[in-house]
């Protein structure tokens, strides 16, 4: 009977302890930038409504090459049978009666040319959904190495700071030797305080950028974030090929592909436009009922006549203009996106090459003079401003290494946008 008793209470321990576990993991994500993507991809408006919309769009598809409805007419002749005491409604008492079944039957390929065109927009609707994933993402990875930065340049600044502390210690034992002036403690409290205004502006810094990796989450403002603990590695030089790269951007870029698609409609327009010069038809079948017997059947045939040539000579001329805007908007934008390829490979080349030189060549050196400094000013060989221009150069080179390391992963992000995929 006890243990009849305990298994709700477990089921409901479990169901807490899941329930505790979901929000925990939601709320830790941000360490890496794959979970930020993995949970906006399930959860951002924008984009679930651009896929919506590319699902209402491929559904418009299947109605675009379909017939219109046929069309029923009934009518009832003579109701009232050449006395206005007796009208009625009732077939079987009327003069006559005909059923008219009609169907509209478009000139030959204007159906298809329809398809089509509702094809081309369902493929540049699409287009469009990838091209919002595409620079959503392109953006979180963008915030995410941004709040690397930050915390970066927090986790540095706290450095220097605890270095300052000990600074001002040493300017402190020298001033009560009569080996310093006290200037020199007072320069040192000064760069505290420095510091600890840097690190206000740096908290404020992360804040925004959380609110806005927030939003593209579509997580309340506020929500905890995660800090970044590592940056996504950087593809080998070879997958960096400005050649390969320009063929897999003319092949997948989605604002591409979307203006593709606007090509191919403008043109099926275009197509459809000039079969307006032909007529459509409707075809029709009558039986005529007397009394309660069907004894004549009718055939009929109907067309437009195309007379208005000023019209349609308006629209061809429209569809023609349309088609040259949209190949010339396909052309801007390749050449817009090869250039920006073009300038984001050259701007993750630069970081790569810096980030080299400071962490060879300047980050030691800026080290061994800082120790050369300290060494010197305890012996009073150089003054507490030398001291103090050594620790900025060793900060400096700090910071410019997480900037180069950073900024080669945002020009990464800015590849990929352009690609529509992970390199």
């Amino acid at each position: 009977m006890n243990k009849l008793r305990l298994r709700p209470l477990a089921g409901l321990t479990l169901a807490i302890g899941l329930s505790l576990s979901a929000h925990a993991q939601e709320a830790m994500i941000g360490e890496s930038v794959e979970s930020l993507l993995d949970y906006a991809k399930r959860r951002n408006p924008e984009y679930t409504a651009m896929q919506a919309e590319a699902e209402a769009s491929s559904e418009r598809i299947t109605p675009a090459g379909a017939l219109p409805d046929p069309k029923l007419k009934v009518e009832l002749r003579d109701i009232t049978r050449e006395s206005t005491q007796n009208a009625t409604i009732s077939p079987s008492r009327t003069g006559s009666t005909q059923y008219t079944l009609a169907q509209d039957i478009p000139w030959f390929g204007k159906r298809d040319l329809k398809r089509e065109i509702a094809e081309s927009e369902a493929d540049s609707a699409k287009g469009r959904a990838l091209g919002a994933w595409a620079d959503i993402a392109g953006r979180i990875k963008v915030i995410h190495s941004q709040l690397y930065f930050v915390n970066g340049s927090e986790r540095l600044t706290r450095e220097i700071l605890d270095l300052m502390l000990r600074l001002e210690k040493v300017a402190q034992v020298r001033y009560a030797g009569g080996l310093a002036a006290q200037q020199d403690v007072i320069r040192a409290q000064v760069e505290q305080t420095n510091m600890r205004n840097e690190l206000i502006t740096l908290e404020t810094e992360r804040k925004q950028l959380q609110a806005r990796l927030n939003a593209l989450l579509a997580r309340p403002a506020g929500a905890a974030l995660a800090a970044p603990t590592h940056l996504r590695p950087l593809p080998a030089p070879a997958k960096l090929d400005f050649s390969m790269l320009e063929d897999r951007v003319r092949a997948r870029n989605p604002q591409l592909f979307s203006d593709e698609a606007r090509v191919k409609s403008a043109e099926r327009s275009r197509e459809l436009t000039y079969k307006n010069r032909y007529p459509d038809f409707t075809f029709g079948v009558s039986p005529i009922q007397y009394q309660s017997s069907v004894k004549e059947w009718e055939l009929m045939v109907e067309f437009n006549i195309p007379l208005q040539q000023s019209s349609r000579r308006a629209q061809e001329r429209e569809s023609e203009a349309m088609l040259a805007a949209a190949r010339a908007r396909r052309e801007a934008t390749s050449n817009q996106v090869i250039a920006e390829l073009s300038e984001a490979l050259a701007g993750i080349d630069a970081a790569r090459r810096a980030e080299t030189l400071l962490t060879s060549s300047l980050l030691p050196q800026a080290e061994l003079t800082f120790q050369a400094a300290l060494a010197g000013y305890e012996t009073g060989k150089v003054d507490f401003a030398t001291l103090l221009d050594a620790q900025r150069q060793i900060r400096q080179a700090k910071q410019s290494q997480i900037k180069a390391l950073v900024d080669a992963r945002m020009r990464l992000a800015e590849i990929e946008r352009l690609l529509g995929d992970d390199l």
